[in-house]
């Protein structure tokens, strides 16, 4: 995790300009808040996962975007990822203590939404 994002620090007692184009915290909002992002978060909020069942977990996706998408949210400190030394390597992703924080609200979104839908047998 070092070098993410979440570990570079703003001067002392100043917050991030997150309205202008060169904060780093501008970069962590766009990789959440991608097409991906918010569903890669959703899905690791309760367990880690493999790459392939986390593939399935998310219908539509492509192997390329979440491979870009985990790529950049492990870069920005949000996910871990764990190779085993197997052959082929197992790779398994989970949420970071800065990923759960800030997967949290995503999760309470998607909870209020899913919860005031009509129900899918009607």
């Amino acid at each position: 995790m070092a070098g993410g994002a979440q570990t570079r620090q703003a001067e002392a007692g100043k917050r991030y300009d997150v309205f202008h184009t060169d904060c780093p915290a501008r970069d962590v909002v766009d990789h959440v808040t991608s097409r991906w992002g918010v569903w890669v978060l959703i899905s690791l909020r309760s367990n880690s996962l493999r790459f392939y069942e986390l593939r399935d977990s998310i219908q539509g996706i492509s192997e390329k975007m979440l491979a870009q998408t985990l790529r950049a949210l492990v870069q920005d400190g949000l996910v871990w990822r764990e190779v085993e030394p197997t052959a082929p390597p197992q790779v398994t992703y989970g949420l970071t203590e800065f990923g759960r924080d800030v997967g949290e609200p995503l999760t309470e979104l998607f909870d209020r939404i899913t919860r005031r839908l009509p129900s899918a047998a009607q």
